[in-house]
């Protein structure tokens, strides 16, 4: 059973809903000392978490960070102790949980059972829990035994949990609900508390820009939990944020985990300026990547400043080559400008482009998975996030499918959707896709196309104290050590790795070398365990399977 204190909600100030204008929002100050503790959960093992990447980069143990529960710890009371834990790098200790008064926790729908399990150890030792984020914000029955669940964003609701928070540890007798009505505007966000972890342990860093995407994707939750009008912090706010990262460490690399990076493009040409300043004043120390829609590339102007900021990566949902596929999941912006033409495009600018594809739609026949494969030869994309359709709550496809009956919750399946082809063909169709656009000839051709042309036409960077740090050659030098050795002499694909990698020394092409070591080493090993049917085929599969998590 659930309750929500009304009483609380007219006790702390709240700003408008409006963010042309806002009114500040007049925090509460608590009168107790708490020490909080905030766990993000590990995530089973995926295409997505890039872990045979990390042997071969010392350090590194976990994909990025998580944006937000960073936040959160950053927006909790100064005067409050707080230690963060972040279990894809070390698990949550008996020691910590004792530690706590408070126990927060937040993730995604695919990292339910853990977050779960985290209630039960917190529960063990007499701890109030919390959980916010994605997951409890769009599905809520899913947490049945957190003492509170926060809903939505940081805003009236965070300052009403703090509030009771302050007031009282001891467990509640039934469930507590805060729902955020006014949301703090991003604006007004804090820098993300990256004092509490070590950048080095991660793939690649990351930083929001914007909130919400105006598009509405049939398979997508964005809209509906963060809005279709999106909200911006100021430029000023993304290069401070910047200058805390840095430091704390410098993975290399960046990535803005907007919904889409060109949701407002008004807004992006205000900001990148600022970004191009900062990378000259700092000598380039890092790349940047984005998501985006694929008709950025119908924006020149854009792309010029993107260069010159020295965005090297751009994630562009193109989830399949057939037109009647992207009309029926209304992503008909995707067909604005031919698909290869616009890839090219953005290779023209020195942008790699990582693209989504999705198998399963209402559409596929069986000439899809060739469909694939060949725009996947045209295209020259060597990396795609090839997943199987599944049915997100909160989603337009996940009340059509509802209404038709097709929604089907079982374990043993890798979707929740009954798919118009049998089941079993789809599932095929996804491992033959994964597994023949990552075997490694075909792989480093794809590769070899970019460093040959894509990579050449970014701008020419410095050779600055920056980049060329200890920390830096120190990094590299352990990257290039690991892949000559784990791949160049132990890997069951090392004839077709020097076949790539002799050119490339003898160019003294070293930084393209480890990049395509790195990344093409998990995917070769991702697609051989989906051949043995070790991995699953969606992100968000419900199929049980007895693996070791990351």
């Amino acid at each position: 059973m659930s309750v929500n204190l009304k009483s609380l909600e007219n006790q702390i100030p709240v700003a408008a809903d409006s963010e042309t204008a806002p009114t500040k929002r007049t925090r509460y100050v608590p009168l107790h000392h708490r020490r909080v503790l905030c766990i993000f959960p590990k995530y089973t093992r995926s295409f997505g978490t890039f872990h045979h990447a990390y042997p071969l980069m010392g350090k590194v143990r976990a994909f990025m960070p998580p944006q937000g529960i960073l936040l959160v710890a950053a927006y909790l009371p100064q005067q409050w102790e707080v230690r963060f834990v972040d279990e894809n790098v070390r698990s949550a200790k008996r020691a910590d949980y004792q530690w706590a008064d408070v126990v927060i926790v937040s993730g995604m729908h695919i990292q339910r059972s853990q977050i779960n399990q985290i209630n039960r150890l917190a529960h063990a030792e007499g701890k109030i829990t919390v959980v916010g984020g994605p997951s409890v914000s769009g599905c809520p029955e899913y947490y049945p035994e957190f003492d509170i669940l926060h809903l939505g964003e940081l805003g009236d609701a965070t300052d009403r949990m703090i509030e009771y928070l302050d007031r009282h540890i001891e467990l509640p007798q039934q469930q507590i609900r805060f729902e955020t009505k006014e949301r703090l505007p991003l604006s007004e966000f804090p820098i993300p508390a990256y004092h509490l972890l070590n950048l080095d342990q991660y793939f690649l860093a990351n930083i929001q820009f914007s909130s919400g995407c105006p598009y509405r994707c049939e398979f997508c939750d964005i809209p509906e939990l963060y809005g279709r009008n999106p909200r911006m912090k100021t430029p000023e706010q993304v290069l401070a944020e910047l200058d805390t990262m840095l430091k704390c460490g410098n993975p290399g690399a960046v990535y803005f985990v907007d919904d889409n990076f060109v949701g407002d493009r008004r807004a992006l040409m205000k900001l990148l300026p600022h970004l191009i300043d900062w990378q000259k004043r700092n000598g380039y120390p890092i790349q940047f990547a984005c998501e985006a829609t694929l008709n950025l590339a119908q924006s020149p102007k854009l792309l010029e400043m993107m260069r010159e900021a020295y965005f090297c990566t751009v994630f562009c949902g193109i989830e399949t080559p057939e037109p009647e596929a992207l009309q029926a999941i209304s992503k008909t912006h995707n067909l604005s400008m031919p698909i290869l033409e616009a890839v090219k495009v953005l290779n023209s600018y020195g942008m790699e482009v990582v693209s989504g594809i999705i198998i399963g739609f209402d559409t596929d026949t069986p000439e899809t998975a060739d469909r694939i494969l060949e725009f996947i030869r045209l295209s020259q994309i060597p990396l795609l996030t090839i997943n199987l359709l599944h049915a997100l709550p909160k989603t337009p496809l996940w009340r059509r499918l509802e209404q038709e009956g097709r929604l089907v919750f079982d374990e043993n399946r890798e979707s929740n959707i009954k798919f118009l082809m049998p089941y079993e063909q789809v599932v095929e169709m996804w491992r033959r896709c994964i597994t023949t656009a990552y075997e490694p000839e075909f792989l480093y051709q794809r590769f070899a196309y970019n460093i040959e042309n894509t990579y050449p036409n970014r701008i020419k960077v410095p050779n600055s104290p920056a980049r060329t740090s200890w920390a830096n050659i120190r990094k590299g030098l352990t990257c290039m050590t690991n892949i000559l050795l784990r791949v160049g002499l132990f890997s069951n694909y090392r004839q077709t790795f020097w076949e790539m990698a002799r050119p490339a020394l003898k160019a003294g092409n070293i930084e393209n070398l480890i990049h395509v070591g790195l990344v093409g080493h998990h995917l070769i090993k991702f697609a051989q365990e989906c051949a043995r049917n070790e991995e699953s085929a969606s992100f968000y599969s419900q199929k049980i399977r007895n693996q070791v998590h990351i």
